[in-house]
């Protein structure tokens, strides 16, 4: 490959990894063309941009943002994609679905989500288990209308009950 191509490739990448706020490695070894094939039409359905790269020119891409991602270096190994995406747990729950982990490939390898890093298989879960601002969003506003409900609907059933009361000893509500 060619200096001048490699040099677009890496530039390609730093464009990507400044425009997508999360993106996770995954060591695509051992998936045949079926497989990949599937995997790409998964991500793109969970819109989630999937990217395979030679690991010195994404290693390069990384050194050139103003990110320290040098703890994402051991993982550059073996056969790299990268998924680029909006939300942080979205790759996380693709990868743990039941249909592409049946053959354990592809294997996390490291993310970088939620503005952390995040190294070894074992931090799937984790990760997995990261709400999106939308989830955030919906669990304060539940949180915020619970009281105010709560609050109407004690009023509610009390003034009920004190129009009941004013009924029974024949007054008249105002």
């Amino acid at each position: 490959m060619k200096k001048e191509a490699k040099d677009t490739i890496i530039v390609e990448l730093g464009q990507k990894l400044k425009e997508y706020p999360h993106f996770y490695l995954v060591d695509v070894t051992g998936m045949n063309a079926e497989d990949t094939s599937n995997l790409r039409r998964k991500c793109f359905k969970q819109q989630i941009k999937m990217v395979v790269v030679k690991n010195t020119l994404l290693h390069k891409a990384l050194e050139a943002t103003e990110t320290d991602f040098s703890d994402l270096y051991g993982a550059l190994k073996g056969n790299t994609a990268v998924l680029f995406c909006e939300t942080a747990n979205v790759p996380a729950k693709l990868l743990k679905d039941k249909e592409i982990a049946k053959a354990g490939v592809p294997s996390f390898k490291a993310a970088y989500a939620e503005e952390g890093i995040f190294v070894g298989a074992d931090k799937l879960d984790e990760l997995s288990s990261i709400k999106s601002k939308n989830e955030v969003i919906a669990d304060v506003v539940a949180l915020l209308q619970s009281p105010a409900k709560n609050v109407i609907s004690a009023l509610q059933s009390g003034a009920g009950t004190i129009h009941g009361v004013l009924k029974t000893l024949g007054e008249r509500p105002e």
